[in-house]
């Protein structure tokens, strides 16, 4: 299951970048921390001009930068006043709530993602609940250009652009965690939906089945419904398959590759 390797590989993984890197933005809420003065720490919320009150300073300018950044400001505005001789300070967001990724298509719990500054493509698909049983073998990364973290997301994921990152799943399953993207703010991912064949008649369990690997055969098909039933037959098998827009019925061999779309029914035995 893709969900257990999900959560296998994020302890795993090698750790993203540092959190101290974040981008602060509106809404998100800061712990400020100095050493030894708790009247100048507690949480601010930088607001909408990408501000917040800092007393007894006044506002101090956070959005754009990050924690180290805005750490250093404080730092210097301390010093300047004239509060401390040697101000030690932290800062680290307590609520990411300014910056998100989207996560659609073929996964649990499709929406939006809080992104904290240290997200890989891992990480959101398993806050997304992993995906779905009807998921293809391929994510797709779509990058907006401008990196904006409140950004909609991508209305056309399939659309090529130079912007779109595509990973195989199935070798990121496999180990290969250099495909482990590490997201930016703004980024969508799109799952998309499978490919799939249809199989009837005498098998076991009929029903829609997932293509996962290229070159599918019919036999492969049926392996995946169950196998034929004591009632029919390997030999009468058929594809029914839309050709310039008709039904095309065609008799086929066991090693006869299917298409996306393809209905393969199975016959009953002669006698």
């Amino acid at each position: 299951m893709l969900v257990l390797f999900l959560l296998a590989a994020l302890q795993a993984a090698p750790p993203p970048p540092a959190a101290s890197l974040y981008t602060v933005g509106p809404n998100d809420v800061l712990m400020v921390t100095v050493l030894n003065q708790p009247q100048l720490s507690g949480k601010f919320t930088v607001e909408a001009d990408g501000t917040f009150a800092f007393p007894p300073i006044g506002r101090m300018a956070a959005g754009g930068l990050s924690v180290r950044a805005i750490e250093d400001k404080v730092r210097e505005r301390l010093l300047a006043a004239g509060y401390l001789n040697d101000p030690r300070v932290s800062v680290v967001v307590d609520q990411y709530r300014s910056q998100q990724v989207f996560v659609m298509g073929e996964v649990k719990q499709p929406g939006s993602l809080q992104f904290t500054g240290a997200m890989t493509l891992i990480e959101a698909l398993a806050r997304a609940g992993s995906t779905t049983e009807r998921a293809g073998t391929v994510a797709l990364i779509v990058r907006s250009s401008s990196g904006a973290g409140s950004a909609a997301p991508a209305q056309n994921p399939n659309a090529p652009s130079k912007d779109t990152i595509s990973v195989n799943l199935q070798n990121l399953q496999s180990g290969a965690l250099s495909q482990n993207v590490a997201l930016r703010a703004g980024d969508t991912i799109f799952v998309p939906r499978a490919e799939t064949v249809f199989v009837s008649g005498q098998v076991r369990t009929p029903g829609e089945y997932v293509i996962r690997t290229s070159g599918m055969t019919v036999r492969q098909a049926l392996a995946l419904a169950g196998g034929v039933t004591e009632r029919g037959s390997s030999r009468r098998v058929q594809i029914i398959r839309v050709v310039n827009g008709k039904e095309v019925a065609t008799g086929v061999t066991l090693e006869t590759a299917v298409q996306a779309g393809d209905t393969i029914v199975v016959n009953e035995r002669f006698f």
